[in-house]
């Protein structure tokens, strides 16, 4: 079978490509934009590939092998109203989907039980925590998740695996293409108001989520909001147990709380009692971007919604004390709208804060451009005496090098991708 991957550059699809290519797939595709996975797909052995987005590179891929089924982003239709490849594939008649399609057709086909993570917050780690613990057992997996893994691929298709662990976003409902032997649900707060406008809508998906989930593991307190009570198939854990902090050696709270989930989400699958699955799970190195260390004193973390913020900021001052200088780059300007009541308080115990521009995507054309001056006046005023307006530059650049020499702890909260503050510190911060 012939898969083509519209916006092939990006995190997800990129993932899904590579496990589509070790899967035995015929693998081609495109992007707008240069990005740090196609060049990682193509080191891999992806080389059908093109940079832009037109008819004629698809039409060329077609004429020398038929396309059997065109896979895209959510963003896609969003970014490039009048896609051109979108067209082409109409005409040919050719099966287009989004990717969470593609992969729960390919799970069912190679036979796999899936392992999905979801939640508003923390299934990234919680993700990359259970598919270390297979690793560190020996055990065959496969596997796909947001972020880039110090301990293996990007992403991974084993022919020997038994089970496939998952990030299953929420985003435009996309978690809900999948029936999971095994859901992990790491954390549920109302988040992506374009696609649930409230906070039930919301709520209500990730019921449904857990209705086609055979076994869930899930939050004592999220259990409750949901109004899903202990069974056979819906197992609430405790955020509270005392044997987190005591048991768990991670640095910050977030992730103590995420390899707990994974604990006791996990044991009985892999047959390993709770003593064995701690000791891995204190070895766990931890992923980028997710209060990932880029030298000395300087990390980077894509935490955009306020109790990721909270978690990264909880881990800062757990290693710094009251060391911690924040630059903020708000994900999206739709989202700066969303939170911007609890954008108020949530910088005040920070040393000083650089706010730069929100990275924008899929935005609301309707909206209000919340520039870092008007994101500053939103602030408490306790927050605005310490808090600046920047920009990615060199005056930014030779601040934080000043924090950095004066022993603070910079956190910079950012976005990924072309033009990012993350992609911006890589190229003007990298490590000595």
């Amino acid at each position: 079978m012939h898969i083509y991957f519209s916006g092939i550059g990006g995190t997800a699809i990129s993932s899904l490509a590579l496990i589509a290519h070790e899967a035995g797939y015929e693998v081609s595709g495109s992007d707008a934009r240069p990005s740090q996975y196609l060049d990682y797909l193509r080191e891999h052995g992806v080389t059908d590939t093109h940079m832009g987005v037109d008819a004629d590179f698809i039409a060329s891929v077609h004429a020398k092998k038929p396309i059997d089924w065109f896979v895209y982003g959510s963003a896609q239709p969003m970014d490039f109203p009048d896609h051109p490849e979108f067209e082409f594939c109409r005409r040919q008649g050719i099966k287009m989907s989004k990717r969470d399609e593609f992969l729960s057709r390919l799970i069912k086909d190679k036979g796999l039980k899936l392992i999905a993570v979801a939640g508003t917050h923390g299934k990234t780690t919680t993700t990359a925590i259970a598919t270390w613990i297979f690793k560190n057992f020996g055990v065959p997996v496969s596997y796909s998740g947001g972020a880039k893994l110090s301990f293996g691929d990007l992403a991974e298709y084993d022919p020997r695996a038994e089970y496939f662990v998952y990030e299953a976003d929420e985003y435009d409902r996309n978690f809900l293409s999948f029936y999971p032997e095994i859901a992990l649900i790491s954390g549920v707060d109302w988040d992506h108001p374009d696609i649930y406008p409230t906070r039930e809508g919301y709520l209500a998906a990730f019921r449904e989520f857990i209705d086609q989930s055979v076994k869930t593991f899930i939050w004592n307190d999220d259990a409750q909001e949901l109004g899903s009570e202990a069974s056979d198939s819906i197992t609430p854990v405790d955020e509270q147990d005392p044997e987190i902090e005591r048991q768990i050696k991670l640095a910050g709270r977030v992730n103590r709380l995420d390899a707990w989930l994974v604990a006791r989400g996990l044991g009985s699958t892999l047959g390993k009692s709770q003593e064995e699955m701690i000791d891995s799970l204190n070895k766990f190195p931890g992923v980028s971007r997710r209060f990932e260390k880029l030298q000395d004193n300087l990390f980077t973390d894509s935490a955009h919604t306020p109790p990721k913020i909270r978690g990264a900021l909880q881990m800062a001052h757990e290693i710094a004390g009251d060391n911690v200088v924040v630059v903020y780059e708000g994900l999206h300007n739709t989202r700066q709208h969303f939170i911007k009541d609890e954008l108020k308080d949530l910088f005040n115990g920070v040393k000083e804060l650089y706010i730069v521009p929100s990275y924008l995507a899929r935005e609301n054309p309707d909206l209000e451009l919340l520039t870092p001056d008007k994101i500053l006046d939103l602030l408490s005023d306790s927050a605005k005496e310490k808090a600046h307006a920047a920009q990615l530059d060199e005056g930014l650049k030779q601040s934080i090098q000043n924090h950095l020499s004066n022993g603070d702890l910079v956190l910079c909260l950012s976005a990924g991708g072309a033009g990012s503050l993350d992609e911006w510190l890589r190229r003007n911060l990298p490590a000595g």
